[in-house]
């Protein structure tokens, strides 16, 4: 095993894929996706991944295709070839195996689109499907036991035959068995078979007066089972007729086998392409499963992982990370406490990247890029050896030393604890010496460490980046966060005093400290200090910013029903004036047949008569449109209320019914400011009515009441339709709605809201979150409106 392949091993590739071969069908597919490694062109790496985001945009229409008949059907097939004859076994094997060929190319075929083609369409069209080969073993072969009687004209025939036969053999056997002469022979009045043979029990003081051939006897001796000599015959004609239909089926077997055998190029060729793409949707499955993108691929050694998840951590409490090399730096030194998060970033990196390598996605953002590398070269973890008197200074120097001679320029070196196990000054001196020889042989270069001398070298060295595993000096703990471009403390005296370490020790320690040390140390604490707090100031602006987008979105939700709002007002004023305009031209045309009358009898006497009701009849006429045509104004009602209004006071708007709440009291020009629901308006205090104001309603006698309630709950209706409502306008109506249903005693109602913009439906549903008559709602199901509607139940 090269070094290239131990670090492979120490990545932990082989467990991502033991993880992918679960979610492949065939055993072929996780042969393969088992061996995977990294592809050798990155033209490779994006056709696979390419491939991999097509099945996933076609299993988003339809659920995979199944493979579960994609059984290795090759030997048998290269053994019809060579002339062998296969067994039922086989054949049906390689029935189900072209069944399942033919289904997945119709998968594809049921839901193409023309217009629309993806990379896995050459496989899809690339599958021969030989139905006639399929339907031919299935007719022919019933079971692995059994051959149907169709399977040719000679064996129904032979079969027929047998039939006959033992027909007339258990005729003769039921004879002798019921007649009195040889029943009281027998050992029991029964007929069964030895040595393929008919045979019945006689008891074995008959022997000899039977008469027969004896075939067997039983173990306590007393029973022996004869063929009786009328059977005889007949037996030997059954024997005869199973050996006919033996060799017959042997026939039928080897001319499948030979139809296999002429179609053998066609059937291994399927087996592949089916075998690639079960890998491919495999792929997909997995890629799904762990939330999986494909990243960017490049050549030019800068990897960039955004929001990146070691794939074997849980998903649900994995912290993703973002981290980079060689984009701005060819070195990235990583400190924090131990148990913070160094290794397992050092191994997200290097496994992300083998895994983009092999054309798989990468559980990171769609914006993140991976570069390929020639080699990955990864020293991690404790590998002293006691058989060869190693520690582990000197088993990880032998790997070091393996690595120095084996990387090139286009390596992606990984280094845990780089120079840990040995004397910190030299250990730190050859850390950097190590990283330098790198460096200058072009490598790109991932490190972790405790030494404040690799932490003060990479903020002098250009090319060379700290980055810091975030440890909360609040709570004491670690966050698993990583942070470019900031050294990290190790935190030791921190964590010591977390797990109970005395103070005493912990200070005595500090003053141990060299007073470079502490001051280095100090500096690093304060950049923390001021790195959390512009974190916060930052995490502060980031949420104001959200705060003021979602009102940005609200603003002009509500400028986009301002808008339809307004445009069904120009529709109704349009249809006004468009009936207006179709009334004065009845009017007109009434006009002119008048005149064109009154011409006709301007000849006769009555001419004036005529004349003078024709100008009061078209006068009438005309004022009538003229009527239409005018606004009708409403008096507007004179408000006068019993003492000033204040904050906190009901009031019903006058023009809309509907009730308000007093934000402030009127101002020197009368106006108030009213919360109505989720708006805020403006009013004047003539333009409202104080709750308490408003006349009682008259009070009814009990029966009355009962009349009245009665009446309601046999006109209450099931649905009521919001659709052209604003959502104000809506929820008014369906607070109605609810409660003429609540008192009809409905157990459940329908409220159609449409489906438009969304903005409707998302506001009925938060007034029915708020409703305590309502029990549950929900969206209409296929046949009850889908989305268009929400089905209520209540309490």
């Amino acid at each position: 095993m090269n070094l290239f392949e131990k670090s492979v091993i120490t990545l932990e590739l082989p467990r991502v894929l033991e993880k992918l071969c679960e979610y492949a069908a065939s055993e072929g597919a996780k042969e393969i996706l088992a061996k995977l490694a990294p592809l050798p062109h990155i033209d490779d790496m994006r056709r696979s991944m390419k491939e991999t985001d097509d099945a996933i945009s076609l299993m988003g229409t339809r659920a995979a295709p199944g493979f579960s008949g994609l059984k290795d059907v090759t030997g048998s097939v290269k053994r019809a070839e060579r002339g062998g004859s296969l067994t039922p076994v086989e054949l049906l094997r390689i029935a189900a195996f072209l069944r399942t060929a033919r289904d997945t190319r119709a998968w594809l075929s049921e839901d193409r689109r023309v217009e629309i083609r993806t990379t896995l369409d050459p496989y899809f069209d690339a599958i021969n499907a030989n139905k006639f080969l399929e339907e031919h073993i299935s007719g022919c072969i019933i079971s692995e036991e059994e051959i149907a009687d169709s399977a040719s004209a000679e064996l129904a025939a032979i079969r027929r035959q047998i039939r006959a036969a033992n027909a007339r053999v258990r005729e003769v056997l039921h004879r002798i068995i019921t007649s009195p002469s040889y029943s009281k022979m027998l050992q029991e009045n029964i007929v069964t078979i030895r040595g393929d043979r008919y045979v019945v029990p006689v008891k074995i003081e008959n022997k000899g007066a039977f008469g027969g051939l004896v075939h067997d006897v039983s173990a306590s001796g007393q029973t022996v089972y004869i063929e009786p000599t009328q059977v005889v015959e007949a037996n030997n004609e059954l024997r005869l007729l199973a050996a006919k239909e033996q060799k017959e089926i042997e026939r039928i077997l080897a001319q499948l086998s030979e139809e296999v055998a002429s179609f053998a190029g066609g059937i291994i060729d399927d087996y592949k392409i089916l075998t690639e793409l079960d890998c491919i949707f495999a792929r997909a499955r997995y890629a799904l499963a762990i939330d999986a993108q494909a990243p960017a691929m490049a050549e030019d050694g800068a990897t960039d992982l955004r929001r990146a998840r070691h794939p074997l951590l849980p998903q649900k409490t994995a912290v993703p990370i973002d981290i980079r090399i060689g984009t701005g730096f060819d070195t990235l030194v990583i400190t924090g406490p131990n148990t913070g998060g160094k290794t397992v970033a050092l191994k997200t990196i290097g496994l992300l990247t083998l895994m983009a390598m092999c054309g798989l996605h990468i559980p990171a953002e769609y914006d993140s890029r991976v570069s390929t590398f020639s080699s990955i070269f990864a020293d991690i973890g404790d590998e002293q050896s006691i058989s060869q008197s190693l520690s582990t200074f000197s088993s990880h120097m032998v790997n070091i030393v393996g690595i120095l001679g084996e990387l090139d320029d286009r390596s992606l070196v990984l280094f845990d604890e780089l120079g840990a196990g040995t004397d910190p000054v030299e250990g730190a001196a050859l850390a950097m010496s190590i990283i330098e020889n790198i460096r200058r042989r072009g490598a790109r270069v991932v490190a972790t460490t405790h030494y404040a001398e690799l932490k003060s070298y990479a903020l002098t060295e250009a090319g060379v980046e700290n980055a810091a595993c975030e440890f909360d000096l609040a709570t004491l703990r670690p966050t698993y966060r990583l942070l470019i471009g900031v050294p990290g403390k190790s935190n030791a005296f921190a964590i010591s005093a977390r797990l109970g370490l005395s103070e005493d020790i912990i200070e005595e320690a500090r003053a141990n400290l060299a007073s470079s040390d502490v001051k280095f140390e100090d500096v690093l604490t304060k950049l923390e200090q001021e790195r959390q707090a512009m974190e916060n100031e930052r995490e502060a602006a980031r949420a104001i910013r959200r705060e003021a987008e979602e009102e940005r979105k609200k603003s002009q939700q509500m400028m986009q029903e301002l808008n339809r709002d307004r445009e069904k007002e120009l529709a109704a004023a349009r249809k006004s004036a468009q009936k207006l305009v179709d009334d004065a031209r009845a009017a007109s045309d009434a006009v002119f047949e008048e005149i064109a009358r009154l011409r006709k009898a301007a000849a006769s006497n009555a001419f004036s008569d005529n004349l003078v009701e024709a100008r009061a009849s078209m006068g009438r006429m005309l004022n009538e449109v003229q009527s239409d045509a005018k606004p009708k104004k409403e008096p507007k009602k004179i408000v006068q209320h019993r003492r000033p209004l204040k904050a906190g006071d009901t009031v019903e708007l006058l023009s809309t019914g509907n009730r308000a709440t007093v934000l402030s009291a009127p101002d020197k020009n009368g106006k108030l400011r009213l919360q109505a629901g989720i708006m805020q308006l403006t009013l004047h205090q003539s333009d409202v009515q104080l709750v308490e104001e408003l006349p009682p309603e008259p009070k009814k006698d009990a029966p009355p009441v009962r009349m009245q309630v009665a009446s309601r709950s046999r006109n209450a209706s099931m649905e009521v339709d919001l659709r052209g409502m604003n959502a104000d306008e809506g929820i008014i109506e369906m607070e109605r709605f609810l409660d003429s249903a609540s008192m009809a005693s409905l157990p459940s109602v329908t409220i159609i809201h449409g489906k438009g913009t969304g903005i409707l439906r998302a506001a009925v549903h938060d007034a029915l979150k708020k409703d305590k008559r309502v029990k549950s709602y929900r969206l209409g199901k296929y046949g009850e409106g889908e989305n268009g509607v929400t089905i209520v139940e209540f309490k």
